[in-house]
């Protein structure tokens, strides 16, 4: 293509979305169970997690998807989803043993517990509103 140019560097990833209808539940499940700190909310619309240096971002789609208004301060586009997403987090290997029992502990069914051809292991479990969620070995990408 003509024109083209070489995109800037980027940093990484700063921020996640998921989707839930029930968002104090999805706070009770990411601060109770996960563990995180919970850093903003709109009720009904959103709650905003620490994660390690993301942040995840939980909505309800119903609310997300209405336009901003014309004279909004904050202009975000519409946005939501369909169906169960999925959300991946980063934990030392040693502490997968500890992660399984604990989730065990909590009543979290895990889906899924196994390691990967190239190495790293995978704890998958779903959070309340039913995204497919992981805890891994940051070895799985090496």
């Amino acid at each position: 293509m003509a024109g083209m140019t070489q995109p800037p560097s980027l940093i990484g990833t700063l921020e996640s979305a998921l989707y839930a209808e029930d968002l104090d539940g999805a706070a009770r499940f990411w601060t109770g169970v996960i563990g995180l700190s919970e850093i903003a909310r709109v009720p009904g619309r959103h709650v905003f997690f620490r994660c390690g240096t993301q942040v995840l971002l939980v909505f309800r789609a119903s609310a997300t998807r209405i336009p901003p208004k014309p004279d909004a301060r904050l202009p975000v586009p519409p946005h939501g989803s369909e169906g169960p997403g999925h959300f991946c987090i980063a934990a030392r290997p040693d502490s997968l043993d500890a992660w399984r029992a604990h989730l065990e502990a909590s009543e979290v069914e895990i889906e899924a517990d196994f390691t990967w051809p190239q190495g790293g292991r995978s704890l998958y479990f779903r959070d309340p509103a039913g995204n497919s969620i992981e805890i891994a070995d940051p070895a799985i990408w090496d």
